[in-house]
C-alpha cells in the first residue's frame, strides 16, 4: 500500500513540473520583446529611453548624465524617438532683420595660414665687433688725440701718446742690439745669429705692449728712441666711452676706451613665449624704428636665447641687420614683425570672427539660405591671422556667419529655451516684436513676449484689441501693446506692426485703446488693414444691433 501511494505522489510531481516548465517556456519569448521594446512601468505604461541631456538654453552642448549649465538650470532629457523634435536649431529671420542687423558672410575655403608675431624691439651693439683699449703697462697720458665720446675713429688713427719709463728702456734695447748686430758682421755665423736674436727680441717686447707696427716702423728707420709713444685704434668704430683725461695716469689692464663698429648692428626683440614656436633662426624680421618712421629696415634672425624673463615671460631673440649709414644707434626702440607660415599646405580655415566659444565647445553659424541660419559644432586648430584652421564639421564652400552671428544666436538660443517650455520650435517666428515683459489689456500678471507664430492662413484677417504706445508716422509703423489674439493663438504682448493705409494714422494717438485687423501680407508679416478707436468700434456695432 505504501509503495502504491509513493507512485502516485511521484507521478504527480513530475506532472506538476512539466506544466510549469511549458508556461515558462512559453512566456519567456514575449519577456523578452518586452524588454527589448524598453521598461515597463507599474501602472503598465512603457517608459521612453533617455538619450542624452541637452542644454536647457538650445547651446550646442550635450551631456550623457543629467548635470547643470552654470546658470543653474538643469539640463533637459531627450527621449528615444523625440530626438528630431530639438535636432533642428535653424532660425529663419526676415529680410528685412537681416539688413538691419548688418549679417555678413564668408564662404569656407582652403588657404594657406600665415601669422605676424609682433614684438618690442631696441637696437644694441653687435658683440663681436666692441673693442677696449686697456694698455698692458702702467703710465701717464701726454695728449689725448680723441678726447671726446661718439667721435669716429679709423682703424690705425692715434688715440693718445704716453709716457712709461719700461718703454723707453725697450726702445733703446732695441737700437743697441741693432748696433751690435752691424758691429759683428765680420763675426762668425753663430754670434751674428745671436745678435739678431737679441733684435728681435726688443722688438718682440714692444708688440706686446701692443706698441703698433707703425711705430716700430718708424723707430727702426729713425733710429732714435722716442720719448712718447702712440697708441692707436684697433677697429673702425665710434667711441661708446672714455674713462681719462690727459695728464692722468693708468693702469696696466685699465679700460681707457670702449669702441663699437655700428656698421652691422643686433635687434634685440622681446618676444612672448607662446610665440616662441613661430621663431626660428633664418627667418626674416620686419623692423620700424620710432625715430625713422617712414623707414622699413630688414634683418634676420640669428639667434633665440635660452632663458625667459620670469617677470615679463618674454624671451630675447637677436636679429642681425645691415647699418651702412650708421642710422641705427645703440638702445633705439623699435617694432619688430615676424611672418611665419603655419604649414605648407593650404588647410580648411575660417575667419575667427565666425566662431562662437562657449568654452569648452566652438560653433559657428551656417547660412543655409533663404533667412536661415543653423549653429554647428567644429573642432579648431591652428590660429593665424585673423583665421582658424578647421579641423572636422565644415567642408569648403559652405557658408557661414562672420558678423551679427552672436544676436542670431541670441535668439536660436531663445527659440530653444522656448521650445523647452512646450512650444514647438516650428511655431516660432522671428519678427519685429520686442521682447519684454507686458501685463495684456484687460489681464493680470505679466506675460513674457516671444517671437510671434505664423497665420493658419495668409488669406484670412485677424481680430485684435491693444493700446497704442507710440506711432511712427516716417515708416507708418504703430507699437501696441495686444491682448491675446485666439485665432492666432498669440499671448498678450508688445510688437510694432506695419500700417497698410497711412491715412488711418491721422486719428490716433498715444495711449489710445483701439480695435484693429490684421493679415499675413508674406510668410511671417502681418500688417494692420483697419484700426479705429474703442469708442468709435463700439458706436459703430451699437448701430448694427
Amino acid at each position: 500500500m505504501k509503495l502504491a501511494v509513493k507512485s502516485i505522489t511521484f507521478v504527480a510531481l513530475a506532472a506538476v513540473l512539466l506544466i510549469a516548465g511549458y508556461w515558462w517556456g512559453a512566456t519567456r519569448p514575449s519577456t523578452s520583446a518586452a524588454n527589448a521594446s524598453g521598461a515597463v512601468s507599474a501602472d503598465g505604461k512603457r517608459e521612453r529611453k533617455i538619450l542624452y541631456y541637452r542644454n536647457p538654453m538650445g547651446l550646442p552642448d550635450t551631456s550623457p548624465i543629467p548635470k547643470k549649465d552654470p546658470m543653474g538650470m538643469d539640463y533637459m532629457p531627450v527621449y528615444e524617438g523625440g530626438e528630431s523634435a530639438f535636432a533642428d536649431a535653424a532660425v529663419k529671420i526676415s529680410i528685412d532683420r537681416i539688413q538691419k542687423l548688418g549679417v555678413k558672410t564668408e564662404q569656407v575655403s582652403m588657404r594657406a595660414l600665415t601669422r605676424t608675431v609682433r614684438a618690442v624691439a631696441t637696437v644694441q651693439a653687435d658683440e663681436r665687433r666692441l673693442h677696449i683699449v686697456a694698455p698692458r703697462f702702467e703710465g701717464w697720458i701726454e695728449r689725448l688725440h680723441v678726447n671726446t665720446t661718439g667721435q669716429a675713429v679709423r682703424k690705425g688713427d692715434p688715440l693718445m701718446d704716453v709716457y712709461n719709463p719700461d718703454l723707453i728702456t725697450a726702445q733703446h734695447e732695441y737700437l743697441i742690439a741693432r748696433r751690435g748686430t752691424k758691429d759683428v758682421e765680420d763675426g762668425g755665423l753663430e754670434v751674428q745669429a745671436g745678435m739678431e736674436r737679441l733684435t728681435e727680441s726688443a722688438l718682440q717686447r714692444l708688440r706686446n705692449w701692443n706698441i703698433s707696427e707703425a711705430d716700430l716702423q718708424t723707430l727702426r728707420q729713425e733710429g732714435h728712441i722716442r720719448q712718447y709713444l702712440t697708441l692707436r685704434s684697433p677697429v673702425n668704430g665710434i667711441v661708446l666711452d672714455k674713462s681719462l683725461i690727459q695728464g692722468q695716469r693708468f693702469m696696466a689692464g685699465e679700460t681707457l676706451y670702449r669702441i663699437a663698429d655700428l656698421s652691422r648692428v643686433w635687434m634685440l626683440a622681446d618676444v612672448f613665449e607662446q610665440d616662441l614656436v613661430m621663431i626660428h633662426a633664418g627667418q626674416t624680421a620686419t623692423i620700424r624704428i620710432e625715430a625713422y618712421p617712414d623707414e622699413i629696415f630688414t634683418g634676420e634672425v640669428t639667434f633665440i636665447y635660452p632663458t625667459v624673463n620670469p617677470e615679463t615671460r618674454t624671451a630675447s631673440v637677436r636679429i642681425e641687420l645691415p647699418n651702412p649709414q650708421e642710422l641705427l644707434k645703440p638702445a633705439m626702440y623699435g617694432k619688430v614683425e615676424f611672418v611665419s607660415i603655419q604649414r605648407e599646405a593650404r588647410v580648411l580655415a575660417v575667419p575667427e570672427s565666425a566662431v562662437l566659444d562657449a568654452g569648452t565647445t566652438q560653433s559657428v553659424l551656417m547660412d543655409l539660405g533663404e533667412g536661415r541660419f543653423e549653429p554647428r559644432l567644429v573642432k579648431l586648430g591652428k590660429h593665424a591671422n585673423d583665421y582658424v584652421e578647421v579641423l572636422d564639421g565644415l567642408k569648403a564652400g559652405e557658408m557661414v556667419v562672420v558678423k551679427a552671428n552672436f544676436l542670431i544666436d541670441a535668439e536660436s538660443n531663445l527659440k530653444a529655451a522656448l521650445s523647452g517650455f512646450g512650444r514647438s520650435s516650428q511655431d516660432l517666428m522671428p519678427g519685429e516684436a520686442r521682447e519684454r515683459s507686458q501685463v495684456a489689456p484687460g489681464s493680470s500678471g505679466t506675460v513674457p513676449t516671444v517671437p510671434l507664430p505664423p497665420s493658419p492662413s495668409s488669406s484670412m484677417s485677424h481680430r485684435g484689441e491693444g493700446v497704442i504706445e507710440a506711432i511712427g508716422v516716417a515708416n507708418t509703423t504703430v507699437t501696441l501693446a495686444h491682448g491675446p489674439i485666439a485665432s492666432l493663438s498669440w499671448p498678450a504682448m508688445v510688437m510694432d506692426l506695419k500700417v497698410l493705409n497711412p491715412a488711418l494714422l491721422r486719428t490716433l494717438k498715444p495711449g489710445q485703446e483701439i480695435a484693429f485687423e490684421i493679415t499675413e501680407a508674406s510668410p511671417g508679416e502681418y500688417v494692420i488693414v483697419r484700426i479705429q478707436s474703442q469708442d468709435s468700434a463700439a458706436a459703430r456695432q451699437g448701430k448694427k444691433h
